[in-house]
């Protein structure tokens, strides 16, 4: 396993202005700055939240600092929880701790009407200023002076949930497990928040930065568009985010210099959009907003017009690291059919996948596809034998298991069963309803809570392809390595993915200047070799970035022509990047 100096950068972030005043930081710079507005009070103050901000914490602030008004809560607009659990459920099949069904529900089939025309009575009533707060607040007001979006990541949320500071909208689960709200806010609440907040974001006033209770970071609406709008402009990171497993190793520790405060480090998202974050920096004061804000206000500058008008508004490419160096193997797993997760989930698109190894052991290897000539029946019986706790599941007498080394390629398209084994450092490159993972085997293992995990056969089972066995994966899935040509200093090869998957990636060896463009088609690259390399444009559209080892670089479609170099620690070496596209 490769040892090396951590310069991974954790906290990467956009420059949006020079101007710190821009920002405004604490709750008294906060209470002062809307105070000011146009001179005097505003009558009516709206703040919309996503579901999860600390609603308490805000009014309270807030209350103080603007002097006498009258709150205005949104949450008792809301239809009762009964109500709301009926309405939900069919998107949330009780028997099922991880899945359901993409709700289609809108943010007004939470309200109740008749509570909703009470409000907005007493509002236009009501002495003096009024301040309305809460998720659906711009809905139960309709009419505003100043619109605030009290926003927080994905991240963020799910640390709330696990430690049972919050609850899912609308209704009173404090106490139910991390995993049943995770569910629910996956399927139900963030689908309604985020439909809500595409049509707000060009209205809002001010965008509110609640990550941190304790120092919230107030912009402007015209300064947060304009950061969005020079973001999708130029090459940007997200905030890469880590979390232990039970399979978890310890490379990524070592490599992006992570704390030792839990027992491994499993996962890193390096580039899912849809769950980390983006910070835009204003002056020496940072604001931290869900990347995917970008994704729904620049989707055609951002994925370019081929892939917006194939996927809408989502971002369809992700990059994230999978480490079980000195860990076990990963469950293992198979992903569903594209006419299975529309039928079932109601999405549009499913997870094709591949293992690009960024590092291994000596023993490490990769679970792909099934054996010849093996009997369904049989191993359809030995899952469910293994599964009632019988006996362990003979994996090898079913899965073949290939011997992995450092830069080599396993393509996974949807259907293939598969797992990455111990020893491995993976760099995962897949399409991203990454939540749809049936598990078939868990090596007999606990989770971290010392629960057994969720075993999905029957999903699984009926996704198996039992057509990809030894010799079709091995001509198709492993190291389809093709060269495609070179240049002064670089050569590119094909690595994949393979013809079902609707991504394809290319990897770049060089020692001087390569030229990519990105055809009217966002790009997601990953340095898997060197310790940095600068992201330049030819024509000077952008200041030049810095890529360090292992890092997620995400380049617009709008960029077209850019230049990759070695720099710094890597002028006289060779470096290389894996570069993923939608074809």
């Amino acid at each position: 396993m490769t040892r090396r100096a951590s310069n991974y950068d954790k906290r990467p972030f956009v420059h949006a202005s020079s101007d710190e005043n821009e920002c405004k930081k604490g709750w008294p710079e906060i209470g002062a700055r809307l105070r000011a507005i146009g001179g005097a009070k505003p009558r009516v103050i709206c703040i919309e939240c996503y579901p999860g901000v600390f609603v308490d914490e805000i009014t309270s602030a807030l209350a103080r600092d603007l002097g006498p008004i009258t709150i205005m809560r949104a949450e008792y607009s809301l239809k009762s929880p009964v109500e709301i659990e009926r309405i939900t459920g069919a998107c949330l099949d009780n028997d099922d701790p991880v899945f359901g069904r993409l709700t289609s529900l809108g943010l007004s089939d939470f309200f109740d009407a008749d509570k909703v025309l009470s409000v907005r009575s007493a509002i236009a009533n009501a002495p003096g200023s009024v301040l309305v707060i809460g998720t659906g607040a711009a809905f139960v007001a309709a009419f505003y002076d100043v619109l605030i979006y009290a926003d927080l990541s994905r991240w963020e949320i799910q640390r709330r949930q696990r430690a049972g500071k919050i609850s899912n909208w609308g209704i009173s689960n404090e106490s139910e497990s991390p995993a049943a709200k995770y569910k629910r806010s996956f399927f139900v609440d963030w689908r309604v928040a985020d439909r809500w907040k595409q049509e707000l974001l060009g209205k809002l006033d001010f965008l509110l930065d609640t990550n941190d209770p304790q120092i919230p970071r107030m912009i402007s609406g015209d300064a947060f568009r304009a950061a969005l709008a020079a973001a999708a402009q130029r090459p940007f990171r997200v905030v890469p985010y880590f979390d232990p497993g039970p399979w978890g190793g310890h490379w990524m520790e070592e490599v992006c210099d992570l704390p030792r405060d839990v027992p491994n480090h499993a996962w890193c998202f390096d580039c899912v959009p849809e769950e980390n974050s983006l910070l835009l920096k204003f002056g020496s004061h940072v604001v931290e907003v869900p990347a995917i804000d970008l994704v729904f206000r620049h989707p055609r500058e951002l994925l370019g017009e081929n892939v917006y008008s194939r996927f809408g508004a989502e971002f369809p490419i992700r990059f994230d690291f999978l480490d079980t160096m000195g860990g076990g193997n990963l469950s293992l797993q198979v992903h569903p059919a594209a006419q299975y997760i529309k039928e079932k989930f109601g999405m549009s698109y499913t997870q094709d996948e591949s293992y690009y190894l960024l590092d291994a052991g000596d023993d490490a290897s990769v679970f792909l596809g099934l054996k010849e000539e093996i009997s369904p029946d049989e191993m359809t019986r030995d899952l469910h034998h293994a599964q009632s706790g019988n006996y362990p599941f003979p994996v090898e007498k079913y899965v073949n298991r290939w011997p992995a080394k450092k830069h080599d390629h396993f393509l996974i398209p949807a259907g293939t069963i598969h797992c990455s084994g111990r020893n491995s450092m993976v760099l995962e490159i897949s399409a991203t309803p990454y939540i749809f993972t049936f598990k078939l085997w868990d090596w007999n293992r606990p989770g971290l809570d010392g629960k057994p995990r969720p075993i999905h056969l029957d999903h699984g089972i009926a996704n198996i392809d039992w057509n990809r066995t030894t010799n079709w994966v091995q001509r198709n899935l492993v190291d389809r390595i093709e060269s495609l040509g070179s240049g002064p200093g670089w050569r590119e090869e094909r690595t994949g993915l393979h013809e079902l998957e609707f991504i394809e990636t290319r990897r770049h060896w060089f020692t001087d200047k390569v030229p990519h463009d990105t055809s009217d088609g966002v790009n997601v690259l990953n340095l898997v070799q060197g310790d940095e390399a600068s992201i330049e444009s030819p024509d000077g559209a952008f200041e030049p970035s810095i890529l360090h080892y292992a890092e997620t670089v995400i380049v617009p479609a709008a960029i077209g022509k850019f230049t990759i170099r070695p720099h710094g620690p890597s002028q006289n070496s060779e470096c290389a990047t894996i570069k993923a596209f939608v074809r």
